[in-house]
């Protein structure tokens, strides 16, 4: 992208010293040590090159009255330069195009150098704070003209909801499928609170499918409980497969289709026993014992279930068969399905005047039918809660850039205020991001494959939880 940002910038009578491919290395040393997003640490980071790196780079050049070293308002003038050009005209707190391809460029070429790059993506939003003062000046305006007020919730115990004034920031973390990979974040999205983060954020992954296969996105009911037109919809007819965690206004019977009673973005039979559509999620710490009743449950609903018999057309439709035709159940409206084993399920009280669902023998399912709750696995399945515990990646994404031990994006991380100023340093600390991560990832498959080649067991995890009874045993007190 270098080469392509300075082809933009104004051409001045005098020579300018600083490049932009230099602006950005500098960017990203001063995120690899772990410093504050300020121009001054940039150009310190420049400055500590070794001589041969800052000749090479431009950062010391020969004059007539001889070597010059960089200075701090020339790394001030070539950042300004960088921002006009991808700026708004009149900004309103959402990345122009020529941003947003920066922004893809420099993530993905810190995902190039992983050799298993996944299209599967977990996906969230989080908070990211200005530094304005959030005071109104005279005009009504702040000193952020692009920040706002936004919501955020802490999801810690104790923590409440409060307002932050700044940005949304959404992160797209690679997911294994189903090989575990490095957990890069391949794109990232950064608007005004005034905005929704979410049509913003799935414009950027359509594009991206355009370019790669797609694969599965992975999010929570953040992201599902949005209109299907600036979710779901767009997001399908890219080609990618949803997984998501349904809204509690969106669980459960949501109408019929020709007969069928559609459940959690399904369609099954309408003599499927009511008790069965009272499931819920399970509880978080829920014992094997309730583990193993839920999943029982969920496959008998499973068996009510209509199932495809053949894929998406061009237009998004499909065709589904009853579940007593696959041989699913057994019922009396067919009677080919009672002559199976007593193993399956029989419908004791088949609806009278059959429903077209019950009486042809396939019906045409419109993708506006479960357009908000269609996902890859069945809700609430085995399958379902093992591809969706894989969103716990991008919150290790967003848990990482907040980390006061590593980059820590509070409120005075960058003291520039805009969206390109804050969208281009937050983006040049992802990119140290992965390379650390990707770096991690790949010592600990050698370290697994020299462990294999030697006859060792796996390598465990460590554990990490200390229960009342170790603190019990090794207390000195400790009863007998």
């Amino acid at each position: 992208m270098a080469p392509l940002l300075e082809a933009l910038l104004p051409v001045g009578v005098r020579h300018r010293q600083l490049s932009v491919r230099t602006l950005l290395l500098g960017m990203l040393l001063c995120q690899a040590d772990h410093r504050p997003a300020h121009l001054t640490r940039v150009h310190e980071a420049l400055l500590a090159l070794a001589e041969a790196d800052r000749v090479r780079l431009g950062v010391t050049v020969a004059w007539r009255r001889g070597p010059h070293t960089l200075t701090y308002r020339q790394v001030e003038r070539t950042f300004s330069l960088v921002v006009g050009v991808l700026a708004k005209d009149r900004p309103d707190g959402a990345p122009t195009e020529a941003l947003q391809g920066v922004l893809d460029a420099v993530l993905e070429a810190s995902v190039a150098p992983s050799a298993d790059a996944s299209s599967a993506l977990a996906v969230d939003w989080t908070d990211l704070e200005s530094f304005s003062t959030r005071r109104t000046k005279s005009d009504g305006n702040y000193a952020d003209q692009e920040a706002a007020w936004g919501h955020r919730k802490g999801g810690g115990p104790g923590e409440k909801d409060e307002l932050f004034f700044g940005y949304y920031l959404s992160l797209a973390t690679m997911v294994g499928d189903p090989e575990p990979v490095a957990e890069l974040v391949r794109r990232m999205n950064l608007v005004g609170c005034r905005h929704d983060p979410v049509p913003a954020m799935v414009e950027v992954l359509v594009a991206m499918f355009a370019r790669v296969a797609p694969g599965d996105v992975v999010c929570d009911s953040g992201y599902a409980h949005r209109l299907p037109a600036r979710f779901a919809l767009p997001l399908r007819a890219a080609g990618a497969s949803l997984v998501i965690d349904l809204h509690p206004h969106d669980r459960g019977t949501q109408g019929t289709h020709q007969g069928a009673i559609a459940w959690n973005g399904n369609l099954f039979c309408p003599a499927t026993p009511r008790a069965l559509f009272e499931l819920q999620p399970l509880a978080r710490g829920a014992s094997d014992k309730e583990v193993a009743a839920h999943d029982q449950k969920v496959a008998e609903l499973s068996r009510y279930k209509l199932g495809r018999v053949s894929a998406d057309d061009h237009d998004g439709h499909h065709r589904v068969a009853c579940p007593a035709a696959m041989g699913k159940l057994r019922c009396a409206l067919r009677p080919a399905s009672m002559t199976g084993t007593f193993d399956r399920p029989e419908v004791l009280d088949p609806p009278t005047g059959p429903p077209a669902c019950c009486s042809q023998q396939t019906i045409t399912v419109a993708p506006s039918v479960n357009q908000k709750t269609a996902q890859r696995h069945d809700y609430l399945s085995k399958p379902w809660r093992r591809s969706y515990a894989r969103r716990s990646a991008v919150e290790r994404s967003n848990a990482r850039v907040k980390d006061p031990a590593t980059v820590d994006v509070a409120r005075g991380w960058c003291r520039l205020m805009g969206l390109v100023p804050m969208s281009l340093f937050v983006c040049c600390a992802l990119a140290v991001r992965n390379l650390d991560v990707a770096d991690a990832f790949d010592a600990r498959r050698a370290e697994d494959r020299r462990r294999e080649e030697q006859g060792l067991a796996p390598r465990r995890r460590r554990r990490r939880r200390t229960t009342i009874q170790d603190l019990v045993a090794t207390s000195a007190n400790a009863p007998p």
